[in-house]
């Protein structure tokens, strides 16, 4: 009797220990695959990480469309030209406009235009032929709608956007962009005529220094009062405003035409260079037509008749160019309007 009940004992002790030994086992493995768990959490959490860090630098992935850059999902080089833009060339842009023509409009009214000495002679000299009339308003047509809607372009969403509806501004810079585009191809044809007609009339002398030196003798008061450089067919502004337009217009052109046609898949950096290229280069052909436009006609007495009728006072000639005022005479191929 006695030993059947330690049996019964044994028994039960023996089951206690396995049950024991059971739950022990049963919460290591579960506190291991938690252990497991949290592991392979955590190394999908460092591995998303690292995706993403390398996604934001730009690194390129895997794609099945072969276009160029398809496989980048974050145009690094675009935030970084669009930072560059909204935080140096947008306000450059904006003072190109109104700094300068603020500036020569405080200038006119200080100092008044360089008026002719010896007044008007009555007399006209043939100056430019019809053709490069044709060609001056052409280009500088498109060139002043370029200006213009570029202007929307870059800077309406601060100035146009805030003050009327959403129908509005969206008429605008569809407008704006649509002329834009279509202006720039007659710009480029115009431009290309300009730089190969008017180019030998452009070749800078020793005498153009001198001409910066008494600022072209549009100054009326002080020393450089009543001083007329010496100047022939172009004088030093203008030669100056030409080799501009012609290197500043060879890069808007160029980067005009890769911006306008996607399907030339350039890679992104190409083409946030070339947007950053463009309006660097709209910066500087801005601010020298608006000098250009007040010096040609505002500041200079008798100016605006010469890209009018291709003829000038022969007293504006002798006074503004006279080199080739005196060339003319002396070869014979002076010319009067009869």
């Amino acid at each position: 009797m006695l030993t059947l009940t330690l049996n019964k004992s044994l028994r039960r002790i023996f089951a206690l220990l396995v049950l024991c030994m059971g739950l022990g086992f049963a919460t290591s493995s579960v506190y291991a695959a938690d252990e497991k768990s949290s592991q392979e959490q955590a190394r999908s959490m460092t591995g998303d990480a690292d995706l993403w860090r390398d996604i934001k630098a730009g690194k390129a992935g895997y794609s099945t469309y072969k276009g160029v850059d398809a496989g980048v999902l974050v145009n690094v080089a675009g935030n970084e030209g669009k930072e560059l833009r909204n935080t140096y060339l947008k306000p450059v842009f904006a003072f190109a406009f109104v700094g300068v023509f603020a500036a020569f409009l405080v200038f006119y009214f200080v100092n008044g235009p360089a008026t002719l000495s010896k007044g008007f002679s009555g007399k006209l000299v043939f100056r430019w032929s019809k053709a490069d009339l044709w060609i001056h308003w052409i280009l500088a047509i498109s060139c002043l709608v370029l200006m213009l809607t570029g202007l929307v372009i870059m800077l309406g969403r601060h100035f146009i956007a805030p003050y009327v509806g959403d129908g509005i501004w969206a008429a605008t810079i569809a407008l704006s962009k649509f002329s834009h585009d279509w202006s720039g191809p007659i710009f480029m044809v115009s431009w290309l005529v300009c730089v190969i007609k008017w180019m030998p009339l452009q070749t800078i002398k020793l005498y153009d220094l001198k001409w910066f030196l008494v600022v072209g003798g549009y100054i009326n008061f002080g020393p450089f009062k009543g001083k007329h450089p010496d100047s022939g067919f172009a004088n030093a502004g203008e030669k100056m405003w030409f080799w501009s337009l012609t290197i500043f217009g060879f890069c808007i052109s160029v980067t005009g035409v890769m911006l306008v046609f996607p399907m030339l898949d350039l890679p992104r950096i190409w083409s946030m260079l070339a947007l950053l290229i463009h309006g660097v280069s709209a910066v500087v052909i801005v601010a020298f037509t608006i000098v250009h436009i007040w010096m040609a006609t505002v500041l200079s007495e008798g100016g605006m008749e010469c890209m009018v009728s291709g003829y000038c006072d022969e007293n504006w000639a002798s006074q503004h160019h006279n080199l080739w005022y005196d060339e003319i005479k002396a070869n014979g191929t002076l010319k009067y309007k009869e």
